[in-house]
């Protein structure tokens, strides 16, 4: 939680401006690693055996110990229905960050609005949601799913609406509740765990971002609009699928796991902090009626994806397209074209009284 709002005070939150690197992430214990690999042996056999313990210590990577997802399968809350946020520590106490507070304290500086006033595209910043708005993560989870039944002997359930709730709702729930699967107490706590390892097991593979994305963000890019990416999982393994896809460029800030946000709400205030953009300016990409009403929390615009959720069930976005391939630069100017200081706060209707008649004379010369 500390990590991703360190600065918040100044406005002026740090923004990426080379492309994300996977090799900057480096596990906690890896330099340890390194240095007992450099000790002279007295032997090959000696140092071939220590080399063997090590790459066995790292995993299958050799650069740290395998990291399985643990978030994943776990329903969110939506957080910031009243506008609260979350708390970070500074040298000088906790400091509370709610929506009003970074809509205040992001304002754009005098330089800025003179740049936005004649490039007003740039003032704007973009959240993607990981799950199926950059990656296709239903086909993923449906699959680990999948494996995870037949390793257990269960059949895999054909019904839609079970399969929603394999999707959105909570493994335990899932498991305890809709399947029946765990015999004992230990039972759910292994089944969970093998379900995430499959789950990131499929996400190694992973090579093609969303249909229409790229070309989307080759247009944002264009248009110098930060952008920025939120998921639960792990940073590592958000960087090296983000690599795979070819999308590493496009994004300016990455919320993570690490980031330690407690909702979904939290998450896109974070990427608001470190894209240095007002929450009243970002648009968030979903294709999650509940990620909808988070961004609306956050006083976020929401663009609907649809296909995940039926269109009916995204009535409340500011915009719901069934593609990336519907949208241009020129949707975003106008999600805020009516959107002013004073725009949806309740007024008084003020009734004019009609101008009293002008009594027609007729002027006399004598």
């Amino acid at each position: 939680m500390e990590n991703a709002l360190s600065c918040t005070s100044s406005s002026s939150a740090p923004i990426l401006h080379h492309p994300l690197s996977s090799a900057s992430f480096t596990p906690q214990f890896s330099s340890q690693l390194r240095l007992s690999r450099l000790k002279r042996s007295n032997s090959v056999g000696q140092h071939r055996n220590r080399s063997l313990v090590i790459s066995k210590a790292c995993g299958p990577q050799g650069n740290g110990f395998p990291i399985i997802p643990t978030r994943i399968f776990i329903e969110e809350a939506i957080g910031a229905e009243y506008g609260e946020g979350f708390e970070t520590f500074r040298p000088d106490g906790p400091l509370k960050i709610d929506v009003d507070f970074l809509n205040d304290r992001l304002q754009e500086g005098f330089l800025q609005r003179i740049r936005y006033a004649m490039k007003p595209d740039e003032a704007y910043g973009l959240i993607f949601s990981w799950d199926n708005v950059v990656a296709d993560t239903r086909g993923l989870k449906l699959n680990a799913w999948k494996k995870l039944a037949s390793e257990e002997g269960k059949e895999f359930p054909e019904d839609d609406e079970i399969q929603r709730l394999m999707l959105y709702a909570g493994a335990e729930h899932v498991l305890h509740k809709v399947l029946l699967w765990e015999k004992a107490e230990n039972d759910m706590d292994r089944l969970k765990l093998r379900l995430s390892q499959l789950y990131y097991d499929n996400l190694l593979k992973l090579s093609k971002p969303v249909e229409g994305l790229k070309d989307w963000l080759d247009a944002v890019s264009t248009a110098r609009i930060p952008c920025a990416v939120v998921s639960s999982l792990d940073r590592r393994s958000m960087i090296e699928a983000l690599e795979r896809m070819g999308l590493i460029k496009y994004f300016q800030a990455v919320v993570a796991e690490e980031d330690g946000m407690e909702s979904i709400a939290h998450r896109f205030l974070s990427a608001a902090v470190k894209l240095d953009r007002k929450p009243s300016k970002c648009v968030v990409f979903e294709d999650d009626p509940r990620g909808i009403t988070a961004a609306h929390n956050c006083t976020m615009m929401a663009v609907a994806l649809i296909g995940a959720h039926p269109a009916y069930e995204l009535q409340q976005a500011d915009l719901a397209v069934a593609s990336f391939t519907e949208l241009s630069v020129i949707n975003l100017r106008r999600l805020f074209a009516h959107k002013g200081s004073s725009f949806m706060d309740m007024q008084k209707q003020i009734i004019e009284k009609s101008p009293p008649r002008r009594k027609l004379t007729i002027d006399t010369i004598f």
